[in-house]
């Protein structure tokens, strides 16, 4: 029985790899809402596998190394490959180069980095440093949704500016792994008062995805970083 519970979160694990495939699969086809969904998917497993593996007091190296492994393709290629895509498609203000557009592919490497020094960096235990990899990945995730349903032709022109994707780009690999200390939703005592910033993110990530859909979720990543930091300003004083 301990050897199957053993294997529990690493199936989990796997399942979130597959998720991550399943999208990879789904955006090459520039079907990109399904490839959202199975990235959440993924990022709903990765939850999962951190938490049967505390619960069954399963935790192994092997775990550690398979939930990297499946994140650096759910969270790390499938976005990387999005905005590869989105530069393919997008207005050629800077070149026409072909080429240009694997600089989506910064994505992924800022990904991996982050994910490697996570993995050998103590001080990320109840909080992060930097912003985790599921979170950026719904960020790039989002922006093809927003311009697929959007009515707006700012927002149309805007999400085919190369300048503006490129700055996407850099903007995503530099606060994946800035020095910059963001909070965890981690809940360990039921008392409103230690959990009064989760509880305000939660609420407006409700409202912004309510009332902006897609563009909910790109504003809620948005917020985080931003709460985050306003939250370290306040603890500094």
């Amino acid at each position: 029985m301990h050897t199957i519970k053993k294997q529990i979160p690493n199936l989990i694990t796997l399942l979130n790899l597959l998720s991550g495939c399943i999208a990879l699969v789904y955006a090459t086809e520039s079907n990109f809402e399904y490839a959202f969904y199975f990235v959440c998917l993924g990022i709903f497993l990765d939850f999962f596998d951190g938490f049967f593996a505390r619960l069954f007091k399963v935790a192994s190296p092997l775990g550690l190394q398979l939930d990297s492994l499946a994140d650096m393709v759910t969270s790390g290629l499938v976005p990387g490959y999005v905005m590869f895509m989105m530069l393919k498609d997008s207005q050629h203000e800077i070149t026409s180069l072909p080429m240009f557009a694997y600089l989506g592919f910064i994505v992924t490497l800022g990904s991996c980095y982050r994910l490697a020094n996570f993995n050998i960096d103590t001080r990320q235990t109840d909080s992060f440093i930097g912003l985790p990899t599921p979170a950026n990945a719904l960020f790039i995730l989002s922006l093809p949704l927003v311009l697929h349903y959007s009515d707006s032709l700012f927002l149309l022109e805007l999400m085919t500016n190369q300048y503006f994707l490129l700055v996407i780009i850099v903007g995503s690999a530099y606060i994946l792994n800035a020095e910059v200390p963001l909070f965890s939703l981690k809940i360990k005592k039921f008392t409103l008062q230690d959990n009064l910033l989760q509880v305000v993110f939660l609420l407006f990530s409700l409202l912004f995805v309510v009332f902006f859909q897609f563009g909910g979720v790109a504003l809620t990543i948005l917020f985080y970083v931003l709460l985050s930091v306003v939250n370290n300003k306040w603890i500094k004083k």
